[in-house]
């Protein structure tokens, strides 16, 4: 028995047809009914009660249909379970993720795993920039973005990849119609920052900037998420500072009686990076990802 006999017999078995399967195999019609006469010879047993009209599989061939494909499917899948075997083992990778990652940036990360995917599989572990850091500095996680400035640790090498403008979050019927904003009119205002889960050093540095500039009032709002804050902005009591781009997915969370205005006098800019450990990527596990790391984020992003 030859595998293209079982081949041919399964052909037939799912059309009920000799002309229909013999043209799916590229055949013709009386070839084929000879290949499975000599195979239900070999059997011993009638595979197919043929008439003019109908073909129907015998008690047999019924029995021998599963087995049959259950043999191919195991001779087909020989070559992809051989290259399977024989690959390189892939390697997990973890990546940080702060929250409110831009989508543009979102695609470069996808970029990245599909050009490692032969090697690593890159998976993304969510959280604030410092305990992302401090993961990537004990080998928890291999790499991470993080918002900038994210610490002065030697063993760590950082490369920007995007730069986003800030903008003044502040409740919409208080500014309605308004293209831009100044510090000195948010001075009656408290300022409410960003939510203690996401609150780095960048965040602390603008609060204290802010204070400078003669924005003294703050609410705290203790562990207060990003809808906490776009309520209490909404309400009219705050205003808060966020992505400008509408793009951003920090937006999505803005309440009705909230618009993100641009300063007219201010140019916040929230920068992120990609950090990782000297000692993995000069000679290290990390090497061939942070090369192709490096080429995927080239070109640091601008929103």
């Amino acid at each position: 028995m030859e595998l293209l006999h079982l081949r041919y017999f399964v052909a037939v078995a799912q059309e009920l047809n000799f002309s229909t399967a013999a043209r799916k195999l590229h055949m013709a019609a009386s070839p084929l009914s000879r290949r499975i006469r000599d195979l239900e010879n070999e059997l011993g047993h009638r595979l197919f009660d043929r008439d003019t009209h109908h073909v129907r599989l015998t008690t047999a061939g019924s029995a021998l249909l599963p087995i049959a494909r259950g043999v191919l499917e195991q001779v087909d899948s020989i070559q992809w379970r051989l290259d399977e075997t024989t690959r390189p083992r892939r390697t997990t990778l973890l990546l940080g993720v702060p929250s409110g990652v831009h989508p543009d940036l979102r695609t470069r990360m996808d970029d990245l795993a599909e050009r490692v995917a032969d090697r690593f599989e890159i998976k993304r572990w969510p959280g604030g920039t410092e305990r992302l850091v401090d993961a990537v500095c004990d080998g928890r996680l291999a790499l991470t973005l993080a918002r900038l400035p994210a610490g002065g640790d030697p063993a760590l090498e950082q490369l920007p990849v995007m730069s986003e403008r800030l903008g003044a979050v502040v409740p919409r019927d208080r500014f309605a119609g308004r293209e831009s904003i100044a510090l000195a009119e948010l001075t009656e205002l408290a300022y409410a920052g960003s939510p203690t889960a996401v609150t780095n050093a960048y965040f602390r540095g603008l609060d204290q900037q802010l204070s400078e500039l003669g924005i003294r009032k703050r609410i705290d709002l203790g562990s207060a998420t990003f809808e906490g804050v776009s309520e209490i902005v909404s309400s009219g009591l705050a205003f808060s500072i966020s992505m400008l781009d509408p793009r951003s997915p920090v937006q999505n969370y803005r309440l009705d009686n909230v618009t993100v205005l641009p300063f007219s006098d201010f140019q916040p800019r929230l920068e992120t990076g990609l950090l990782w450990r000297k000692d993995r990527a000069h000679g290290g596990d990390l090497e061939e990802v942070i090369a192709v790391a490096r080429e995927v984020f080239a070109e640091p992003l601008h929103a």
